[in-house]
C-alpha cells in the first residue's frame, strides 16, 4: 500500500461509517446549519485530508491532485455534500499565495466584475455548505464569505447564485493563483474525479438490484438484455474513471502541486459528463420508477452526476477546448494522444 492508498482508505473509512444517505439529506436540506454537517466536517478535518494539498513543512502531505485522486474519488463515491475536495484545492491556492489558513470550509467558482465593482457568481456549487468562496474574477482571485453574499436559490438546495457589493470584494483578501493554474480548470478536475466515484456507486448499486430483482422466477440480472445495458454501462464508468485519472495528472506523471494539462482536463471532464447521463439513465432504467423516488438512495448520486455534468463546463465546452487543441496541434495526431494519455515519468 503506497501513500495515496493510505489517503483513500483514510476517507473511505470515515465516509462509509458517517456519511450516510440520512446525513446527505440532512446536509442537503440545511447546508451548514444542519448538526450533521459540523459533526462531518469535524471528522474530516481530524483525518488531515483537508490540509493534504499543503506543503508538509507547512501542515500538509504535499499532495498533487494526481495523487489525491483516490480522496476525490471516495468524495464521489459517499455522495459527500460538503466541499472536501474543492476545500483542499482552495487551502493550496491560498498558502502558494501566502494567506494565511482559517479551517474554513471553501468552494470554488468564476466570477463576472459587475458594473458598480462588485461581483457575481451565476453558480456556486455547495455554497450553503461552505463558509467562503474562492472566486476568479479575470485575473484576480479573491476569498469571499458566503454569510456576506446576496443568494439566489439553484435548483439544487445547496447550491446558489451569489454576490458581493463592491466593498466586500475590496475588503477580502486578493490571492494570487500560480501561473498556468485557472480556476475553471482546476474545478473540472476536481469534478471529474468525484463524478468518476459517483459513477462507480450507480454501477455497483445496479448490478446488485439486477442480481436482486426476481422477475419472471430468477434475477433480472439473468436475461441477456439487462446483462447487455450492465455491459455498456461498465465501459462508460471505467471509461470515465481513466479519463479523470488522466485529467488530474500532468505531463510527466509526477502528479505534485495543482499544475494541470488543459487539455488532459477537457477530456476528463468531457469524457466523465458524456458517462454521467448514459449511467444515469440505463440505471433507472434498469431500476424502473423506483429509483427515481425521494426515498430511494439511486438519486442521490444520478442527482449529483447531472449537477457535476454542468459544472465548469459541459461536455460541449470541453469538447470545444478539446478540437481548439487539436486544431493548434502542429505534428501527428498520434502525437498529441501520447500527450494526453502518456503517465510515464519525463525524462
Amino acid at each position: 500500500m503506497n501513500e495515496t492508498d493510505m489517503f483513500a482508505d483514510a476517507a473511505r473509512a470515515v465516509l462509509a461509517d458517517r456519511c450516510t444517505p440520512g446525513v446527505v439529506r440532512a446536509i442537503e436540506d440545511r447546508g451548514l446549519q444542519a448538526p450533521e454537517a459540523r459533526a462531518l466536517w469535524t471528522q474530516l478535518e481530524a483525518t488531515g485530508l483537508a490540509d493534504a494539498m499543503l506543503e508538509e513543512d507547512r501542515g500538509g502531505a504535499g499532495l498533487g491532485l494526481a495523487q489525491a485522486f483516490g480522496v476525490l474519488e471516495q468524495c464521489g463515491a459517499h455522495a459527500l455534500p460538503l466541499p472536501l475536495g474543492e476545500t483542499m484545492a482552495a487551502r493550496a491556492v491560498l498558502d502558494q499565495g501566502g494567506q494565511p489558513q482559517s479551517g474554513q470550509i471553501i468552494a470554488l467558482a468564476t466570477g463576472r466584475l459587475l458594473a458598480d465593482g462588485g461581483v457575481h457568481c451565476a453558480m456556486v456549487r455547495s455554497a450553503h455548505a461552505a463558509d467562503a468562496v474562492l472566486v476568479q474574477v479575470g485575473s484576480e482571485c479573491r476569498l469571499l464569505a458566503v454569510a456576506d453574499a446576496r443568494s439566489a436559490v439553484q435548483a439544487r438546495a445547496e447550491d446558489a447564485a451569489l454576490d458581493w457589493s463592491a466593498a466586500q470584494v475590496q475588503a477580502a483578501p486578493q490571492v494570487a493563483m500560480a501561473a498556468g493554474v485557472d480556476m475553471r480548470t482546476l474545478q473540472a478536475a476536481l469534478v471529474a474525479a468525484q463524478m468518476a466515484g459517483a459513477l462507480g456507486s450507480v454501477f455497483r448499486r445496479t448490478l446488485q438490484y439486477a442480481n436482486e430483482r426476481q422477475q419472471f422466477g430468477r434475477p433480472i440480472g439473468k436475461f441477456q438484455a439487462i446483462q447487455h445495458q450492465l455491459a455498456v454501462m461498465s465501459e462508460q464508468v471505467f471509461a470515465a474513471r481513466m479519463a479523470a485519472q488522466l485529467g488530474g495528472t500532468p505531463p510527466g506523471g509526477s502528479g505534485e502541486g495543482l499544475q494541470l494539462d488543459r487539455l488532459r482536463v477537457a477530456t476528463a471532464k468531457a469524457r466523465c459528463s458524456e458517462a454521467a447521463l448514459a449511467v444515469a439513465e440505463t440505471a433507472h432504467a434498469i431500476h424502473g420508477a423506483i429509483g427515481f423516488t425521494e426515498e430511494y438512495d439511486l438519486q442521490l448520486y444520478t442527482r449529483r452526476l447531472h449537477a457535476w455534468r454542468q459544472t465548469a463546463g459541459s461536455e460541449s465546452y470541453w469538447h470545444r477546448v478539446a478540437g481548439e487543441g487539436l486544431l493548434q496541434h502542429q505534428g501527428l495526431t498520434l502525437d498529441l494522444l501520447r500527450r494526453i494519455t502518456d503517465v510515464a515519468p519525463a525524462h
